[in-house]
């Protein structure tokens, strides 16, 4: 299970070691909860990234009106992380919050911008933009 947001954004922010920030970055791919095979479609693909990724959004009703229920996945440990940054960013939103949030402002906040090669930041940047338009369409 992911921690909250909140926990991880202090996490990297104690972690000052590169090397380090990229084996906690990789954890937190690991305690992705599994991604359903049927959910592995090519609807779920992300596209622009150079790993092969799968995020599913939906929409849970709760007492606090509807949520953002998401799954994903990646073949690549590392990539992995990413989608479970953006899972935990964007995950029990509101679409309409989810709509208002940058996830490359998470990105950049945590500072993986000189770290990380551009095609990966492309793919985050794709993960992001592909929530984001699913938030929007949801919260319509």
């Amino acid at each position: 299970m992911l921690p909250p947001i909140a926990t991880i954004i202090e996490n990297f922010e104690i972690i000052e070691d590169d090397d380090m920030r990229l084996e906690y970055l990789i954890e937190l791919g690991r305690a992705l909860p599994p991604m359903p095979e049927s959910l592995r479609t090519e609807a779920n693909r992300v596209h622009g990234c150079e790993s092969q990724v799968w995020i599913d959004t939906a929409v849970e009703e709760t007492g606090d009106g509807p949520r953002l229920v998401l799954h994903g996945f990646s073949d690549s440990f590392i990539v992995r992380g990413f989608v479970a940054l953006m899972l935990a960013l964007y995950g029990g939103k509101s679409p309409r919050d989810a709509a208002e949030t940058d996830g490359l402002d998470l990105f950049r906040q945590l500072r993986f911008g000189s770290h990380v090669t551009s095609k990966r930041s492309n793919g985050v940047r794709a993960m992001a933009d592909r929530i984001h338009r699913d938030a929007v369409r949801l919260a319509a």
